[in-house]
């Protein structure tokens, strides 16, 4: 089994897996967990984090400079093993760096940081990107955690997501996993978006552009969680179809364009790290008194 680390302070509890450094719950004080269990049933995963790609390749299949490499959907990074680098009482930071076996599927040399955080009520979880090669380096990040929904004694209330911008930013479908150039008109109105299974039907909603920094998912009447966002412009929401949880996915970078380049530099919202150079993404999510 993959080592566990907790963390806690007198508000939350969260234990992270050396497995993909992800998070496998978020309890508050009260004993009730906000996270999603992971249940197989539905979806084994609970907070992965995408990396080198995010989305799917098409045919599982990347260029990098023209030659071929595996890649399958949203990446590597979450079935690795992370080393634990520091754990302190309210923080822990796993590390995953380049090896022979990434750099057959991906060819550079990084140095990928996960923190997760507590300050009070809230939990910020970063992902820090080092290129530690002599080329630039291509890459898509982004975050995949799922909360339960409904949400902690909400049973049977309407829940909502809503913009902190008051947005009604584009929808983008995806063909076979893949984003399709056609736009569709906003599920939001003034920012505000009621949640139904239906939604789902056809796989996640993406939003490329517009969504903003920050949102609340909240149940009407009920309790509210509050994500804010760094350096993650585009936006996804998911849930297997009839599965009792809601994936609220902040990225930089997204699947391949159906029918368009398979070549991972030109793939939309790919960040390309200088040598020697990092960067940081990183979300923040507040849980109700």
């Amino acid at each position: 089994m993959p080592t566990m680390t907790r963390i806690a302070n007198e508000f939350l509890s969260i234990e992270v897996s050396a497995l993909g450094a992800e998070m496998q719950s978020a309890t508050t004080r009260d004993g009730v967990n906000w996270l999603w269990n992971g249940d197989a049933a539905f979806w084994t995963g609970r907070s992965p984090l995408l990396f080198p790609i995010v989305g799917k390749a098409p045919d599982d299949t990347l260029l990098i400079d023209g030659k071929p490499y595996p890649m399958a959907q949203h990446g590597f990074a979450r079935r690795r093993e992370f080393s634990l680098e520091a754990a302190e009482e309210s923080a822990c930071r796993y590390v995953l760096e380049a090896s022979e076996e990434t750099r057959a599927a991906y060819p550079f040399d990084f140095r990928l940081t996960v923190e997760h955080r507590l300050d009070g009520l809230a939990l910020t979880v970063s992902a820090e990107v080092e290129n530690r090669g002599t080329v630039p380096m291509p890459f898509g990040c982004g975050f995949h955690p799922a909360f339960v929904w409904p949400l902690p004694g909400a049973t049977g209330r309407p829940h909502t997501v809503t913009l902190d911008n008051g947005g009604e930013p584009e929808r983008q479908p995806l063909e076979k996993g893949l984003l399709s150039p056609h736009r569709l008109p906003s599920p939001f109105s003034g920012g505000r978006l009621t949640l139904a299974h239906t939604l789902f039907d056809n796989d996640a909603l993406v939003f490329p552009q517009g969504a903003g920094t920050g949102l609340t998912y909240a149940a009407e009447d009920g309790p509210a969680l509050n994500f804010r966002f760094e350096n993650l412009p585009n936006l996804a929401l998911w849930t297997k179809l009839g599965a009792p949880f809601l994936c609220i996915e902040p990225w930089h970078g997204t699947a391949a364009e159906y029918g368009g380049t398979r070549e991972l530099k030109d793939r939309p919202f790919t960040t390309l790290l200088a040598a020697g150079g990092h960067t940081r993404f990183a979300f923040t999510v507040t849980f109700p008194h």
